[in-house]
Order: structure tokens, then C-alpha cells, then sequence
């Protein structure tokens, strides 16, 4: 599917807006002593977040963290070890990875509280017999 020079004029203008109003990477380096990914902006502005918590970045050792890549944009940060890239924009809003990626990060999280009515709730279900059992459809 070719792209249209309407399509593109619209492209060009949407990408000058978001560099009018959106800070870019001007640097950033993975920080080995506080584990952190570190990010300055054009603003002045520094961020860091834990690569734990990025997509991508997970399961990412030292040596393929410490090898960052800014786009010519500055927003974009590639992480070529890893075959990974983080979108600053997105990480400015808190965003570390796509929507289901976040999702399932939040559900494995909220999986693991032990509340006290969480604790009642699985106690109870467990002296009904706990959850039936799934039947195969034939």
C-alpha cells in the first residue's frame, strides 16, 4: 500500500507538532550501580526507570542494557542487544510497553495481594470445591 503526499504532508505535520511540544533524548545510558535505564531530555529534564518494569528490557543483562541508541527523532531509544525500542513520548505518559504487555504486568501484579478479604474469598471458594473443572467440548 503506497502512502499518498496527503498522508505524508499530514504525517510531516503531526511529527513537527509532537517536536514543538513533546521533550526529546538528548542522552541516555544504563546506570550499573542503580540498575536504572537513565534518559536526559532537551527540556534539562533527566528519567530513569527500572528496565524491569520496560518491555523488552526485562529479562536484559548489564552488557545488552548498557548499549543505548537514540532515534535522529531523540523519540525513540533502541536498544540493539536486545532488539528492543521504548517510545519517549509513551514513557513520559508512563507507558513502558504496548497496552496488553501493561495489562498483563497489572493482573500478574494485582494476582499476588494478599488482602485479608482476598485471603476469606479464596478460602471460601476452596470449602465449595474450588473452581469446577473445565470439560472438554466434544
Amino acid at each position: 500500500m503506497a502512502i499518498t503526499s496527503l498522508e505524508l504532508k499530514q504525517a510531516n505535520a503531526r511529527a513537527k507538532a509532537l517536536k514543538a511540544s513533546t521533550p526529546a533524548a538528548t542522552s541516555a545510558y544504563f546506570d550499573r550501580k542503580s540498575g536504572n535505564i537513565i534518559v536526559t531530555l532537551s527540556s534539562g529534564v533527566g528519567i530513569f526507570f527500572s528496565p524491569k518494569d520496560a518491555q523488552g528490557l526485562e529479562d536484559g543483562s548489564a552488557a545488552q542494557l548498557s548499549e543505548i541508541e537514540i532515534t535522529s527523532s531523540g523519540f525513540g531509544l533502541h536498544f540493539p542487544k536486545l532488539d528492543a525500542d521504548l517510545y519517549v513520548p509513551a514513557i513520559l505518559e508512563g507507558f513502558l510497553g504496548s497496552r496488553a504487555w501493561m495489562a498483563s504486568r497489572l493482573g500478574a501484579e494485582g494476582g499476588k495481594s494478599r488482602t485479608k478479604a482476598k485471603v476469606a474469598a479464596a478460602r471460601a471458594n476452596g470449602s465449595l470445591g474450588g473452581r469446577p473443572r473445565k470439560v472438554a467440548a466434544r
